[in-house]
């Protein structure tokens, strides 16, 4: 609705100015998890801040089956932290991906992060037909083929194997595939398995893209206020790691 028709031009009330102001009443008392349910339903992103005693990061997360160019344009502009797709523990299995640390021989390989027992990454990825798999088209088709292919995983985990995903995907590439805890959050609370929590919620593909928000004046991770703020006026979801787990653990 406009918000000039109906509406006194002084007061702004009227049809407009109450439908205005009963909408974001609504939206500030709406449960911040059901917001970002309904918006990763819907194919929104949502801002998720994990723990400040964890990474400390808030990451913008799509359900990946949504993702399109301008998404991964979103995300590059407003996150620019690192793209990544992340797929549960059983598609991971199917798709015979190993722990990136697991599947590298070098003396570099220390895979023991200040935040966590392990990292989640898996190989880096591009799909075959895609060019050099960095623009935003190729990764937004790197992305939706992933999603795709985990969720014919999750309809027949007997139908799709690596010789499957090797056909449609070559590594390396440009989008770093995650795998999600065998236990999900129960096993780990990283933006990962939260995000992969919130597709399962609302019956999506067990597939997520997760990207870390940074700040463009410190090159930090940017506060968890800021994001919040930045959630707002976008009118993108913000929630926090605490409440996903309570709701969906």
């Amino acid at each position: 609705m406009r918000a000039d028709v109906d509406a006194d031009p002084e007061t702004g009330t009227g049809a407009a100015g109450e439908t205005d102001a009963a909408e974001a009443d609504a939206a500030e008392t709406t449960d911040p998890v059901e917001r970002a349910l309904d918006a990763f339903r819907a194919g929104d992103p949502v801002c998720v801040h994990d723990f400040a005693d964890r990474e400390g990061e808030t990451d913008i997360v799509y359900p990946a089956g949504a993702v399109d160019e301008a998404a991964v344009a979103h995300m590059r502009n407003d996150a620019g932290g690192l793209v990544c797709v992340a797929v549960s523990d059983a598609v991971g299995d199917a798709f015979d991906l190993p722990f990136l640390a697991d599947a590298l021989d070098h003396p570099a390989v220390d895979d023991d992060p200040d935040y966590d027992d392990r990292s989640s990454f898996s190989l880096p990825v591009n799909h075959r037909d895609t060019f050099t798999g960095i623009t935003d088209a190729d990764r937004a088709k790197t992305i939706v083929e992933v999603a795709n292919a985990a969720g014919r995983v999750r309809d027949d985990p007997a139908g799709y194997g690596p010789e499957d995903f090797a056909a449609e995907f070559r590594a390396p590439g440009h989008v770093h595939v995650l795998r999600g805890d065998r236990d999900g959050l129960a096993g780990r609370t990283g933006h990962t398995e939260l995000g992969l929590a919130m597709a399962e919620a609302v019956g999506a593909a067990p597939a997520a893209v997760v990207c870390e928000m940074l700040d463009d004046e410190t090159g930090d991770a940017l506060a968890p206020a800021d994001a919040a703020a930045y959630a707002a006026r976008r009118d993108i979801p913000y929630v926090e790691g605490a409440a996903l787990v309570e709701a969906l653990k």
